[in-house]
């Protein structure tokens, strides 16, 4: 593998009352590709009675991917999009200029008991797209490509890789798929893409001999080809692509180019002047730092 690569540990954090592990961004680690924040939740079971509640929040400069590996969500927005995740979907919501988002775990999932357990992460903008109009898309699990062999299926969520293209809409280059090992399975991890990592999200994976457990992101040495194997089964994602196109600053749910425009949202939020969530009452206050 070259030199030895970083790796970074999931930092655990509340979300909505749901502990998560916070991956991107780290001290030592603050992008790959356009990937500038990752966060891993669960996996949590959910007694009856209780479920996930992200009330209203703002974002600007990025686009929130959520991608579930069990159970589901409810996602609404200020362009009044209702819209139900479930394991393999995507839902791919561009913020650009500014949009108001809730997750919350749907009245069926509260009536019993219910697991979750997926990745929330955010694609940074190019500059050109920062204020770009906000909108939303989703991808059914069956319009994503995929391939299975030797013992391991890939799940094409975003980019191209392996002959494969997603429908999903990307403004830069990007890289996401989703890895399935079975015991003893294993598969190739080629190097066209500038900047990768591979995130284990449970189980534990052989890495070109180097052991990886579970809530571990590594970053690979840029031009290698590696073979991921995993002796008891695993779930993984390969994260990456075209590095930004220079500094991008983070504040709460913010990210731009522009510290200036960061302080225009905080003040904007504040102030009430976002479009709310249609059926929404609540919202999360502005943090005070």
């Amino acid at each position: 593998m070259g030199e030895t690569p970083k790796r970074i540990r999931a930092r655990q954090r509340d979300l909505g009352g749901m502990a998560v592990g916070r991956v991107l961004p780290a001290g030592r680690l603050r992008t790959v590709g356009p990937f500038i924040f990752l966060d891993h939740m669960g996996p949590v079971e959910l007694p009856p009675g209780r479920g996930i509640d992200v009330p209203p929040h703002p974002h600007i400069g990025l686009a929130t991917v959520t991608y579930l590996f069990e159970g589901e969500l409810v996602h609404r927005d200020s362009l009044g999009t209702v819209q139900v995740i479930r394991p393999g979907d995507v839902n791919w919501m561009t913020a650009g200029r500014g949009i108001v988002h809730s997750e919350r775990s749907g009245p069926e999932d509260r009536a019993g008991t219910s697991r979750l357990h997926g990745l929330q992460s955010w694609v940074a903008l190019p500059r050109a797209a920062e204020d770009a109009e906000p909108e939303f898309a989703h991808y059914p699990s069956d319009r994503l490509p995929m391939l299975e062999h030797d013992g391991a299926t890939l799940t094409l969520v975003a980019g191209e890789t392996m002959g494969m293209r997603s429908p999903v809409a990307v403004a830069s280059p990007t890289l996401f798929v989703d890895v399935r090992l079975r015991p003893g399975g294993s598969t190739t991890i080629g190097a066209a893409h500038f900047e990768r990592a591979v995130y284990v999200a449970s189980g534990s994976v052989r890495l070109d001999g180097q052991d990886i457990d579970a809530g571990t992101l590594v970053v690979l040495t840029r031009g290698d080809r590696l073979t991921l194997v995993a002796a008891d089964g695993a779930r993984a994602v390969l994260l990456g692509g075209a590095p930004l196109d220079g500094e991008r600053h983070i504040w709460w749910n913010f990210v731009s180019s522009d510290p200036d425009r960061i302080e225009k949202a905080k003040r904007g939020w504040k102030a009430g002047r976002f479009d709310p969530v249609p059926g929404e009452s609540e919202s999360v206050p502005l943090p005070e730092r």
